[in-house]
């Protein structure tokens, strides 16, 4: 009896592992992804989505130089110096 609930145990978490697994692929090469940006309030980051024929790391690797590419053009940016009083 205890042998039959450790399988079925195990058979439920390997169904939920892999309902999580294919959802997590299936984020992959959804619809592009937009950040807010917290310290202006017109910042906007658009990141484009991967293309869909790709290897996962191939889109880990796009969307990791995507990001990198915007947080250098945002660092390029002057600061807005606050008023002295």
């Amino acid at each position: 009896m205890r042998a039959i609930f450790g399988v079925l145990s195990l058979l439920i978490v390997l169904v939920v592992v892999g309902v999580l697994a294919k959802k997590q692929l299936g984020a992959l090469s959804a619809a592009p992804v937009h950040i807010q940006m917290p310290t202006s309030a017109d910042s906007e980051v658009t990141l484009p989505a991967a293309s869909p024929g790709a290897t996962p790391q191939a889109q880990s690797q796009q969307l990791q130089q995507q990001i990198k590419q915007s947080v250098e053009s945002t660092m390029q940016q002057a600061r807005p110096m606050p008023d002295d009083k």
